[in-house]
């Protein structure tokens, strides 16, 4: 995406899933002090349950965030109706909508999980 707009203003909340509650646990957000300022894209690889786009969502929000899009690779139906029940003013943009969630809540038949491809992280 950074090489599409370069003068993007980039920031990171971070988020993984409590593999029992399949909840969205906070462990970082650093945002840029003027994001409010602008459109905001929130990029997530997959958008599985939602809970973590509906949780980074509602954390822009906050910021005052008022013009927000999401831009995912795959997502599930479940997923997808779960943010725009929670977030009915956000676009969503994916390259792909897969059939369903699994019992763990991954999508099916999806990738895996992708932030512990991309993170290293379990």
């Amino acid at each position: 995406i950074l090489e599409l707009v370069p003068e993007a203003c980039v920031g990171h909340i971070g988020l993984y899933r409590d593999e029992s509650s399949l909840r969205p646990v906070s462990y970082y957000c650093k945002l840029p002090p003027d994001i409010a300022a602008g459109p905001v894209i929130l990029v997530d690889p997959m958008l599985a349950t939602g809970g973590s786009a509906e949780a980074a969502a509602t954390t822009l929000k906050e910021q005052g965030c008022n013009d927000i899009r999401m831009i995912c690779l795959v997502a599930a139906p479940e997923g997808v109706k779960a943010m725009y029940k929670a977030h009915p003013d956000i676009g969503i943009y994916t390259a792909a909508l897969d059939r369903e969630l699994n019992e763990q809540g991954y999508i099916l038949p999806g990738l895996g999980d992708a932030g512990d491809r991309i993170f290293g992280t379990q």
